[in-house]
């Protein structure tokens, strides 16, 4: 089966999943081809998926069957809610969403951070290339007040929940570090990588946080935290990455003793507080 003709069938199956109900115009609407080929997909999808949707002549609409099964997706509540949220946030315009009853939704507002095109470009060309290249950055730190030039070696990327970095081998500190790209003013020439990816010690390894309910909750408080967080018998094991571990606890309020955080606000507590601690300062970073 061509992959056109696939996506469309999924495309169909979709919208009765998620909607309901469908008719040619959603599928000429949103691919652009002609009323025969939505006819023929209609048609293929009813002999691919028999029973799965009826013809609504009142409506004029195909609807889903009560015994409706899937034969060519695997429905995820997190996908269905990524197309929701790309479309609410203007990542994506609407239009180009599968979702064609756009429910009302908002998201909680994050900054956008300005990142310029020419430079997220020629950082993706140096991960590509295995190279270094030279950023005009601008640093926090006390001792570097002005952006100065200095060469970096890329190898990925990290995103903390707010903002993203690129994690290099940084030839003035002779170590890896992350540079936010909103930071990375300009870009130079690109050169001779420094070390590489897989000498990135903190990056390929992992630690992992055992997280739990907080104690002062109620069992059945307890229970639906752990519900959702997705921790099975009570507590949950996060495999994070060292160079990620900062970032996620702090996304997740873990940073400081959570036990001693109000349970209504801070639901889940460290377990191996002590051991998650000792990862912090092997990544270089204090609680």
């Amino acid at each position: 089966m061509r992959w056109g003709v696939e996506q469309r069938l999924e495309f169909i199956e979709f919208r009765l999943f998620w909607e309901g109900s469908i008719n040619r115009a959603d599928i000429t609407d949103f691919f652009g081809v002609s009323v025969p080929q939505a006819s023929k997909d209609l048609t293929l999808y009813q002999e691919r998926a028999p029973g799965n949707m009826e013809y609504d002549t009142r409506a004029k609409r195909y609807v889903a069957a009560d015994k409706f099964v899937l034969r060519f997706l695997e429905p995820d509540p997190y996908g269905y809610l990524a197309q929701l949220r790309a479309a609410s946030e203007g990542t994506i315009p609407a239009h180009d969403s599968w979702i064609a009853d756009m429910p009302r939704a908002d998201i909680a507002l994050t900054p956008k951070r300005d990142i310029d095109i020419g430079v997220l470009r020629k950082i993706l060309e140096a991960v590509r290339d295995e190279a270094s290249v030279e950023v005009f950055y601008q640093s926090m730190n006390k001792a570097r007040p002005e952006p100065i030039w200095r060469r970096i070696t890329p190898h990925a990327f990290g995103f903390d929940g707010f903002r993203w970095h690129v994690r290099a081998y940084c030839h003035l500190e002779h170590k890896f570090k992350d540079f936010l790209l909103p930071r990375i003013l300009e870009i130079g020439s690109k050169g001779e990588p420094g070390e590489t990816g897989e000498q990135d010690w903190l990056w390929n390894n992992y630690f992992d946080v055992i997280v739990g309910p907080h104690p002062a909750l109620t069992p059945s408080q307890q229970q639906v935290v752990a519900k959702d967080y997705g921790l099975d018998h009570g507590n949950g094991v996060f495999s994070i990455r060292y160079a990620m571990l900062f970032y996620v606890l702090k996304r997740l309020g873990l940073l400081g003793d959570a036990v001693k955080q109000s349970p209504h606000t801070q639901h889940i507590v460290t377990i191996n507080r002590k051991e998650t601690e000792a990862a912090l300062e092997k990544a270089e970073l204090q609680l």
